[in-house]
């Protein structure tokens, strides 16, 4: 078919379409226009104009299914796009928290027995340990985890004697020092390296009551040092009774055959069940310029100078050792000193110094292997400790009280 002309109403040529119902008629030298309702081209053929407009109608069906196509198909990708981040996310938290359960020694590895022979086994491939010592050490582990008894080859005793003879002949600098009770030392083995602070740290605390008739009575039962998985099974026993149920909840009730880490809470829980008086004292941010707390060592100055004795430079403190506590690992104060120039120094057992070195000071003490024991205000920058103080032993009565009331865990703040 012939297309007819169309043209605009200034006369230009225009292009040829169809279909639609014309506009109202409109005349040109007489003939009759027909007008395109959605373009308004001028058609002098309605046949024409109606093929014009189908065509538009037929590209605005096209438009309008490439628009939604393409809307579906931005949904379809925005979707996939939400779901793989999404399973990102689940991957990276699931990787992270095995992460943190092997940290914390929760991840089913294994516990103090199964690190040991690991460990040791590791020693004999690497030919730095003979098979037949691979044997004798393993019968000599068997029998301490047996007995629930600590075997003592991390153990070093006497320092706070040697600290004592050493502050009253030398230190010309020292205007005061106290220190605690006869406390032994207590250093990580291949069983429990990397995790087993808190258990040292407790058998440090237990040396030291163990020789004070005050808390005789309550130890009786637990008369010798316990081995690191019979003070996981302590613990247990006294979550078992009711103390700390969050803290129970957190470790699903078990810590034996585990390599979890312990805190002030775990440590309190136990020697509260052991009924032995003791509190926790937070000191949950910095008191001092620089992150430093100041506010911590006038604690432990105030705890042990209590039972200062004639204006003494050395005094021996009937007082226990205290537990120290702050993210990561924990260690245990054994006194403190007080400089001519007021400045605090506390004497800590850090279960990670080795177990030579603490050796070297029952030969000698100077300066030098000092350093293994002093911390300055400045060197504990940490944003919060927790420390564990013993101070007496509780009745039937007062444990009651204290396991109804470590259903809400709570401390001292300091500030």
């Amino acid at each position: 078919m012939e297309r007819a002309a169309c043209r605009d109403r200034k006369g230009a040529p225009r292009l040829l379409a169809a279909g639609a119902r014309p506009s109202p008629p409109a005349c040109e030298n007489g003939q009759q226009l027909y007008e395109c309702p959605i373009c308004q081209l001028i058609c002098t053929d309605y046949p024409v104009l109606q093929e014009h407009v189908e065509l538009h109608l037929e590209e605005c069906s096209f438009l309008e299914g490439r628009n939604l196509g393409d809307l579906e198909l931005a949904q379809q990708l925005q979707y996939e796009e939400d779901r793989q981040r999404k399973e990102e996310t689940t991957r990276q938290e699931r990787e992270e928290f095995q992460k943190l359960q092997k940290q914390y020694g929760l991840d089913g590895s294994g516990g103090y027995k199964q690190q040991s022979l690991k460990n040791m086994e590791k020693d004999v491939a690497l030919g730095r340990m003979q098979p037949s010592e691979y044997h004798v050490k393993k019968v000599d582990m068997m029998e301490s985890l047996a007995l629930g008894i600590d075997d003592g080859k991390t153990r070093t005793s006497g320092i706070i004697e040697a600290l004592s003879q050493y502050y009253q002949n030398e230190c010309k600098d020292i205007k005061h020092v106290w220190l605690s009770a006869g406390v032994d030392h207590f250093h990580f083995c291949s069983g429990d390296k990397g995790w087993g602070c808190g258990y040292r740290n407790f058998q440090m605390l237990l040396s030291s009551l163990l020789r004070n008739s005050v808390y005789k009575d309550c130890l009786k039962e637990n008369s010798s040092i316990p081995c690191i998985p019979k003070i996981q099974s302590l613990i247990e026993e006294a979550w078992k009774e009711g103390f700390d149920p969050q803290g129970a909840s957190h470790f699903n009730g078990r810590l034996h055959g585990t390599r979890a880490w312990i805190g002030a809470c775990e440590i309190y829980s136990l020697l509260t069940s052991l009924r032995l008086k003791s509190q926790i004292i937070d000191f949950h941010q910095p008191t001092g310029p620089s992150g430093t707390h100041p506010r911590l060592l006038e604690w432990v100055l105030n705890y042990y100078s209590s039972e200062k004795e004639n204006n003494a430079k050395v005094v021996c403190s009937s007082r226990p050792p205290i537990y120290l506590q702050h993210q990561g690992h924990s260690r245990t104060i054994i006194g403190i000193e007080e400089r001519k120039n007021k400045s605090l120094c506390l004497l800590i057992f850090d279960p990670g110094s080795p177990s030579q070195e603490m050796q070297k000071l029952l030969k000698g003490i100077d300066g030098n292997n000092l350093r293994w024991l002093r911390r300055f205000v400045g060197s504990l920058k940490h944003k919060q400790y927790q420390i564990v103080a013993i101070d007496g032993v509780l009745s039937l009565e007062e444990k009651t009280a204290r396991r109804k009331a470590s259903q809400v865990f709570t401390a001292q703040r300091i500030p």
